[in-house]
């Protein structure tokens, strides 16, 4: 980082607090005078109200299982979509709205290959990267360093120029990149530890331990209906992922990330071979032993019979049918609410669990950036996009999160990447005494400050244990979400494990041509592998069939890229 650019962030830094500290006059004014200057471009107030109304159309996603709104709000008008108005003066209205996952993405292709776009969306990295050569999005590099706040520069500055490559094409920045919580790429085991105890088992370390409580979960009537109804290891819905991937690394909930994991296998990412060169995950012997071990475990009734098939990944949990799935430390915001609400002892905790044959567990990480947000080419406000994202950097500890501030426009997580895991040790460190509130200042821990606050409002007594019934989620639904997530889901995350990087995050030239089939081969093999549909040794065919149908030519792209 130059010297300049220290400088020149601290200086508006220093224009911002100013600001802050004036309450009631913060943001009124549409054109302030500069805080400072930046290779000749001015920086204006990243947080400026427009003088008149302006308007943004974008492309939503919603959760149609999502219940939270209060009467009368809808995903267009609501408490967030109020604030930016009432703060920024932009009335942000919703062109077309599509279920969350797959019907999004759907959306979002049409919009791109149709031309016909929002004045805004949220992307993946394959979408962006063709609406750039389409040239079909605006160049954001001079409003991103007019507009963007001290904050945001400094997320990306942390993830060492990684975000900002993300997003920069020809030397030009095309969209504003996500800065996520690094620990929301791996997958840990959530498990009904009540079930456990009821049954006299522990947290199950290795693969053999797993199968032994999967069966005991199926076997055992730990729901003590009296009935053989119970799955033990939950799976994903139609149409979600049996892992995540290098393109889509992070927040997979319900694949079985960490069963691969048990045997070294990491499908899905770009890994060094022991002469350094890269490999693709899903082609290696440690993937097939995988599948082989999963294939068992469904054909004996451990895995959910309708994995890959089921509606609802979330139904087997809530129910209280369910006694294991796979998912990042962020689980107390959903399904666990309503697990829990329809019954309150349903004890769900996280561990790094299963390990491998060495008593590690594996873990593959994220990307630093997964989701981006653009701005089609001509829209005349191409920063109003920028200072919705500072809003919201700035102000998100202040919102009822009862309401999933998913709803948002145009929200992407911006965050330190260590964020989930130090908040974690914050918060017991505060709950032991050996902290105090004032021992944490840092400003981009932006929601640590209410998170020290709120945390007495659910957790009870003894503070050092994390078991259900020593919480209240009734005193404060939104406040229990976060706290759960993090004490029970981050904490886990404060030990030692193996973390397994992916070469690339992003496409290749020939993967974005040959790359959409290449996985409709690996997952429709993988599945039917699982589901006895196929025998093992497809495995192989499908390694030959996916070098030869441009596997191997994007590993020379790959190998070429490393270089």
């Amino acid at each position: 980082m130059s010297k300049k650019y220290v400088f020149t962030v601290m200086a508006a830094l220093l224009v911002l607090l100013s600001a802050c500290s004036n309450k009631g006059s913060e943001g009124n004014v549409a054109n302030t005078p500069p805080a400072s200057t930046n290779g000749g471009a001015e920086i204006a107030d990243p947080f400026g109200k427009y003088e008149e109304t302006i308007t943004l159309t974008y492309g939503k996603e919603v959760d149609p299982t999502d219940k939270s709104l209060p009467a009368g709000d809808t995903p267009e008008d609501n408490q967030y979509s109020r604030y930016v108005k009432e703060n920024l003066n932009i009335d942000t209205k919703v062109s077309w709205q599509a279920a969350t996952g797959t019907n999004y993405n759907q959306k979002v292709n049409l919009a791109v290959s149709s031309n016909d776009l929002p004045d805004a969306l949220v992307v993946k990295d394959t979408q962006l990267r063709a609406m750039v050569k389409a040239g079909q999005l605006e160049d954001l590099t001079e409003a991103f360093e007019q507009y963007a706040s001290p904050a945001i520069k400094n997320f990306m500055e942390k993830t060492n120029g990684v975000s900002n490559e993300a997003v920069t094409f020809d030397g030009k920045m095309y969209a504003i990149p996500s800065i996520q919580v690094q620990s929301d790429g791996v997958h840990q085991m959530w498990i009904r530890k009540d079930w456990l105890d009821k049954l006299g088992l522990e947290p199950p370390k290795t693969m053999d331990d797993l199968e032994k409580v999967a069966k005991a979960f199926v076997e055992q009537d730990p729901d003590g209906n009296g009935q053989k109804d119970t799955i033990a290891i939950a799976g994903q819905q139609n149409g979600a992922r049996l892992y995540a991937n290098a393109l889509e690394s992070t927040n997979n909930t319900f694949g079985l990330d960490p069963i691969f994991g048990a045997y070294k296998s990491h499908p899905g990412y770009w890994l060094k071979d022991d002469a350094g060169n890269p490999v693709y995950g899903s082609i290696l012997p440690e993937t097939k032993e995988a599948l082989a071990k999963l294939r068992d475990l469904y054909a004996n009734g451990l895995i959910d019979k309708e994995i890959g098939i089921r509606k609802s990944a979330y139904e087997p949990v809530v129910n209280g049918k369910a006694g294991i799935f796979f998912a990042p430390w962020w689980m107390g915001y959903g399904p666990l609410p309503d697990a829990i609400k329809n019954d309150p002892q349903a004890n769900w905790q996280a561990y790094l669990l299963p390990l491998d044959a060495d008593g590690q567990f594996n873990a593959h990480m994220g990307a630093p950036s997964t989701l981006f947000v653009v701005v089609r080419k001509g829209y005349e406000h191409p920063e109003a996009a920028i200072k919705m994202l500072n809003l919201l950097v700035r102000d998100e500890s202040k919102f009822d999160i009862s309401v999933p501030v998913g709803h948002y426009p145009l929200r992407v997580p911006m965050s330190y990447t260590d964020e989930s895991e130090y908040s974690a040790k914050a918060l017991q460190d505060i709950l032991a005494g050996t902290k105090k509130p004032e021992d944490y200042t840092d400003p981009g821990y932006k929601l640590l400050a209410a998170d020290i606050q709120n945390v007495k409002k659910v957790k009870k007594e003894p503070y050092d244990n994390m078991d259900i019934q020593y919480w209240d989620p009734q005193a404060d639904t939104g406040v229990w979400s976060r706290m759960y997530s993090l004490l029970v889901g981050s904490s886990a995350l404060q030990q030692d494990y193996n973390k397994v990087y992916s070469v690339l995050y992003s496409q290749t030239k020939t993967m974005e041509s040959r790359w959409s089939n290449l996985k409709k081969l690996e997952d429709e093999t993988f599945l039917k592998i699982i589901m006895g549909a196929a025998p093992i040794d497809d495995f192989d065919k499908f390694v030959s069939d996916w070098k030869n149908q441009g596997g191997d030519k994007i590993t020379e792209e790959v190998k070429d890229y490393m270089k």
